[in-house]
């Protein structure tokens, strides 16, 4: 376990600097947004979406930078939702990653700002991979809107829109309707993340369908590892206040299944698409081994 911890830190550093070379210059007259948007992208994270977007890539064969713009463009996404999700509106919270939240930093006006901010220059960022040399501009175009697809109504959005309706006005929340809000509101990022690898290193039509259904099962299990966390992790652990779905009545998998069962479900989700990576039979052997880290991890 220790081995993979490393080598995702050594690969989480490595993905940063790429990350990081996208983000705006803070400076001029609207310098507050370009520091909120790099104090929110720069307070930490495993970086698992670029990671996952990155390694796939790999697994498919792809090696030149036409998927940098992209493996930016997925992490800014990631961070606005983050942005957004910790606003008084939504989750209040004051804590991530073990520091202020945007909001209680910025003010909520420009946290709402470095939200929108991040998710405009994100797709900004993407687009400069069609000015890449010898790019397959078919790939390019399909990666893009996969990106918008996931990030969007049909995707993340969509997930959060049913998961807030839920929780605000007291829907009775089904299994059919959890599993809905973790496939959009966790899932579409990683299966964005993996499928825009797959698509950029030019996999074929019936092996993108196989990472898509992957990264399914991942978004799922992670989410509801999450789940068990908020109640089980430490605060100190995980860099924010556990119990904060008690706190907000909120829906999980843990209070529908129970912990025992949603433990057995992260399991055997991460077993299943496992199983499914192997078939592919390509060099997946650090994807596996991260994909099995995820059932075990503390933070």
């Amino acid at each position: 376990m220790s081995d993979i911890k490393s080598e995702l830190t050594h690969k989480a550093e490595a993905l940063e600097e790429i990350i990081y070379s996208y983000l705006p210059q803070v400076q001029g007259m609207q310098s507050t947004i370009f520091d909120a948007m790099d104090y929110s992208v720069k307070a930490g994270g495993k970086r698992l979406r670029p990671i996952l977007m990155s390694e796939t890539y790999r697994m498919f064969g792809g090696q030149d930078d036409v998927i940098n713009p992209f493996l930016a463009a997925i992490e800014m996404i990631h961070t606005y939702s983050l942005v957004h999700d910790d606003l008084p509106a939504m989750d209040n919270d004051m804590l991530r990653r073990g520091k202020p939240t945007t909001h209680a930093k910025y003010g909520e006006a420009m946290a709402i700002l470095a939200g929108d901010g991040l998710l405009n220059f994100a797709f900004e960022t993407a687009s400069t991979a069609f000015d890449k040399a010898d790019v397959n501009l078919k790939h390019v175009a399909r990666a893009f809107r996969t990106l918008s697809t996931k990030a969007g109504v049909y995707g993340m959005i969509g997930g959060q829109v049913v998961d807030v309706e839920s929780e605000k006005t007291g829907q009775e929340i089904t299994e059919e309707k959890l599993d809905f809000i973790y496939d959009l509101k966790t899932g579409a990022l990683i299966e964005a993340s993996m499928t825009i690898g797959a698509i950029l290193a030019g996999a074929c039509d019936a092996e993108i369908k196989e990472v898509e259904e992957v990264a399914k099962n991942i978004g799922l299990a992670f989410q509801i590892q999450d789940d068990i966390l908020d109640i089980e992790g430490d605060e100190a652990t995980l860099g924010k206040p556990i119990g904060s779905d008690e706190k907000n009545q909120k829906a999980t998998y843990v209070s529908f299944a129970g912990m025992e069962n949603s433990k057995k479900e992260v399991k055997k989700l991460t077993d299943q698409a496992v199983e499914k990576l192997h078939s592919l039979g390509r060099d997946d052997e650090f994807l596996t081994e991260l994909m099995n880290y995820l059932v075990y991890r503390n933070n």
